[in-house]
C-alpha cells in the first residue's frame, strides 16, 4: 500500500500540517479503515484516529465521514487527498535524492513506473541489472505518471518506463516490450468460465479502474473497443492502487482490467482471463523515457541492456 513503509512517526510541520497526519489520512484512505489503516503500520488504532481528528480541527473541514464500516472521503476531502499525496510524493523523493547524495552515491540508478513488478519485463531487467552491476546503487520509484514527469525533469529519477505512447516532451523515448491485457474477476463471475474474454463481453458490467497509470490508457481502450455500445458502459474510477482495486473485485463490487505483469500479485477468489478483439489477444506497448543531458554511467548502461533484452526496441 502507498505509505505503508517502515518511516519514523516523528512528522514535521508544513504551513501548520504534520507530515505524519498526512501519511495516516493517505493511508486511511487507501485502506477505508483507520483499523486496516493501523495494523498495517502497527500502530495503535486510536493513534491514527487522534491524528486525523487533530489535522481536521486544523483544516477546518471534515476529510472523512465515518461509518460503521469505515471511513469514506468528503467531497472536500478527496480533493485534500490528491494534494497531500502529491506533497508526500515530493518530500519521498527529495529526501530520497538527498540521502543518496549525502553518501556519495555517485553510482545510482533510480527508475520511474507506474506499473507491478510482481512479474514481467520490468522485474526481469532490474534483477539483470543488479546482477551485472552489484555495485550501483538500485532504486525504483512507483508514482502516477504526472508526478513521474516532474521527477524526470527535476533529476529526482534517471528513466521513466511509461505505458502507451510517450508524450513528445521526454528527451529521448525507447519503445520496449507490450504486454497482454487481462480482466480480473471473481472466480465465481460467469465469464470466469470462458478461455478468454471478448471486449463485447464488458459492454453490460461494471468496470473498476484506478485514476492512476496505466487505468487512463484502459479506460481509453475499453470506449474504443466498444464504442458502439458506450451509452451502455459503466466505468467506476477509484483514487486507490491497484491492490485495493483487486480487494473491491473480490468483493464482487466490479471487474477491472490489468497488465500481464500484475498476475504475480493474486488474490484469493479471484481469476485472470485474456481479454481479445476479433484479431486476438489485445496489448498494452511500454516505451523508457530519460533526459539527454543525463550522462550518468549507470543509466547509460541500463539503456544497453534495454537494447540487448529488446533488440527490437528503437528510438523514437
Amino acid at each position: 500500500m502507498p505509505y505503508s513503509n517502515n518511516r519514523p512517526h516523528g512528522g514535521s510541520a508544513i504551513s501548520g500540517l504534520d507530515l505524519r497526519q498526512l501519511r495516516y489520512a493517505v493511508i486511511a484512505a487507501d485502506y477505508g479503515s483507520i483499523r486496516q489503516a493501523a495494523e498495517a503500520l502497527l500502530i495503535k488504532q486510536s493513534t491514527i484516529s487522534r491524528s486525523i481528528r487533530q489535522l481536521e480541527d486544523t483544516l477546518g473541514v471534515a476529510v472523512f465521514a465515518r461509518t460503521s464500516g469505515g471511513v469514506q472521503a468528503t467531497d472536500a476531502g478527496r480533493q485534500f487527498l490528491r494534494m497531500a499525496r502529491s506533497v508526500l510524493d515530493q518530500m519521498d523523493m527529495i529526501i530520497a535524492v538527498s540521502q543518496a547524495n549525502g553518501r556519495g552515491e555517485s553510482g545510482r540508478l533510480t527508475v520511474g513506473f507506474c506499473t507491478s513488478l510482481t512479474t514481467g519485463n520490468l522485474r526481469a531487467t532490474l534483477l539483470e541489472f543488479r546482477t551485472r552491476f552489484p555495485h550501483v546503487q538500485l532504486g525504483t520509484i512507483e508514482r502516477s505518471r504526472a508526478r513521474l514527469v516532474t521527477a524526470l525533469r527535476n533529476g529526482a529519477i534517471d528513466i521513466h518506463i511509461v505505458t502507451g505512447d510517450a508524450p513528445s516532451f521526454y528527451s529521448k523515448v525507447m519503445r520496449l516490450w507490450s504486454e497482454r491485457i487481462l480482466v480480473v474477476l471473481p472466480e465465481s463471475h460467469a465469464l470466469a468460465a470462458q478461455d478468454v474474454v471478448y471486449w463485447t463481453d464488458l459492454q453490460d458490467q461494471t468496470i473498476l479502474l484506478s485514476q492512476y497509470d496505466p487505468g487512463r490508457e484502459l479506460e481509453g481502450l475499453l470506449t474504443t473497443k466498444l464504442t458502439s455500445t458506450s451509452d451502455r458502459l459503466r466505468i467506476e474510477r477509484h483514487d486507490v492502487s491497484r491492490g485495493v482495486l483487486k480487494s473491491l473485485v473480490a468483493m464482487g463490487l466490479g471487474l477491472s482490467l490489468v497488465l500481464e505483469s500484475d498476475i504475480g500479485a493474486n488474490f484469493p477468489g479471484l481469476t485472470y482471463r485474456e481479454v481479445r478483439d476479433g484479431t486476438g489477444p489485445s496489448r498494452l506497448e511500454f516505451a523508457a523515457a530519460w533526459r539527454e543531458d543525463n550522462e550518468s554511467p549507470p543509466l547509460r548502461d541500463f539503456i544497453k541492456l534495454l537494447n540487448e533484452r529488446y533488440p527490437a526496441s528503437f528510438p523514437v
